[in-house]
């Protein structure tokens, strides 16, 4: 047998594939939970759920799980033996011109009837067959991880975005806040340009803030508008608004385990596929070597044949004959050294594609737990920060309104205290959405 069995390449998965210095490991994984524990807000899971049934992609996926499918089922029937069988009818006339026809002096015709059955069957000696199946096998498998795929990427973009549209829905309040209070400064500070306490650049200052802010709600808008078309697309359907509950509602699990980075082999659907495709190029690197060695072919065919229709299924009309043949291939351009060599590269790019994919895994997990990790103490110093500005906003109000300090002060602390405030929100939205890169970097969302 030219067959050698697949092995799994060494040191591609390590104990540092991903840096764990912000969190635990643990032999548990996240990944292993279901997306619907995770993900608890109802009207959240309504949507994944939505996504998972009515996803174009998804629908893809599964064809392409069909079609790898009925190649999988033609590589297990080339062990069977080939057989066909059908009717002929010849008409044969000679030449009298010929050195034949001339002795015989005269022109005749024959017809002859025939059924016939021919079948062959090639032994499977070298295991050509048995790599080419399980080279189909290996493609198979790889399109159903790339399903799994499809999933769990569809899992995290759904909930990406969904959490994303609660980010903007708080900063839309924010906004919409912010206007209020710029128009009620507005006219407190017409208001003081009446008593003399600023001038008329302090009043058109006051206005451009305004504007600012109103400018501000348009873009929110906006993009709240295409996430929801995105979102509409992902579920596969027209774009429409998007139902949702708020952002304050919403919770994640705290204890993130992360388990241990072999589990990256199993969970992850891309791991599974990158390594699938390596299967397949090493069988058929098999099954490209096994071409260099004889192959036996039994072939045979037998059935009726008379020149007499009326005696066609007469015993005497019988035939039959058998043939075994051993070919081994000596000269033949090339083709087979070519087709090897072809093969082996092709397996050493399925192997460097592999690694290449176990490599980005892991960088993805520590990106993630790095995010993650670090949310916390950066909204705390954010949340200090919009305090800070909230007081410098009444301090240099109250100082403007006793002409002991230019209104500039106020307007720099007013949009200070507006970007902090946005920039909160965006923090929570980052924790969450780290949260959920992680899930699927290690593998989650398909299950």
């Amino acid at each position: 047998m030219a067959r050698k069995e697949y092995e799994r390449p060494k040191n591609v998965v390590d104990e540092k594939l991903f840096r764990t210095d912000m969190l635990p490991s643990d032999s548990t994984s996240i990944a292993d939970i279901s997306w619907k524990e995770i993900f608890t807000d109802p009207i959240l899971q309504g949507h994944i759920s939505k996504a998972l049934e009515n996803n174009l992609d998804i629908r893809i996926a599964l064809e392409s799980i069909n079609s790898a499918e009925a190649y999988l089922k033609q590589s297990k029937a080339a062990y069977q033996p080939t057989l066909s069988i059908g009717p002929n009818y010849t008409f044969q006339t000679q030449s009298i011109n010929t050195q034949f026809g001339q002795i015989i002096g005269e022109r005749r015709y024959v017809n002859q009837f025939d059924i016939t059955a021919s079948i062959g069957w090639e032994a499977d000696i070298w295991g050509k067959l048995k790599a080419q199946e399980k080279a189909q096998l290996a493609t198979y498998l790889g399109t159903v991880a790339a399903h799994k795929a499809v999933k769990s990427s569809l899992v995290s973009s759904i909930a990406s975005a969904y959490y994303q549209l609660l980010t903007f829905d708080a900063q839309k309040r924010i906004i919409t806040e912010t206007i209020a209070v710029r128009e009620k400064n507005l006219e407190a500070t017409k208001a003081l340009k009446t008593s003399g306490t600023v001038t008329e650049v302090a009043v058109q200052q006051s206005e451009a803030l305004v504007f600012n802010a109103k400018s501000l709600l348009i873009d929110i808008d906006t993009q709240i508008q295409l996430l929801e078309n995105t979102m509409s697309l992902l579920m596969g359907e027209p774009s429409h608004s998007i139902e949702r509950s708020t952002l304050e509602g919403q919770k994640l699990p705290i204890d993130l385990k992360l388990g241990y980075p072999t589990q990256l082999l199993a969970n992850r659907p891309d791991v599974m596929r990158a390594e699938f495709n390596l299967m397949n190029a090493f069988q058929l690197t098999n099954a490209a070597k096994a071409q260099f060695y004889p192959t036996l072919k039994l072939t045979g065919s037998g059935g009726l044949q008379s020149v007499d229709i009326d005696h066609l299924f007469s015993v005497n009309s019988l035939f039959a004959n058998v043939v075994a043949g051993l070919a081994q291939p000596i000269l033949n351009k090339r083709q087979i050294q070519t087709n090897y060599d072809v093969s082996l590269a092709n397996q050493e790019t399925a192997y460097l594609n592999f690694r290449k994919t176990v490599l980005t895994a892991g960088k993805e997990v520590s990106d993630a737990i790095r995010v993650f990790s670090v949310q916390d103490s950066f909204i705390e110093l954010k949340q200090k920060e919009l305090d800070a500005y909230k007081k410098s906003v009444d301090y240099s109000q109250e100082l403007v309104n006793y002409g002991m300090a230019n209104y500039l002060e106020v307007l720099n602390a007013s949009v200070n205290s507006l970007n902090a405030e946005l920039n909160i929100s965006n923090a929570r939205y980052s924790k969450m959405k780290a949260a959920v890169e992680l899930y699927q970097a290690l593998g989650g969302g398909w299950k």
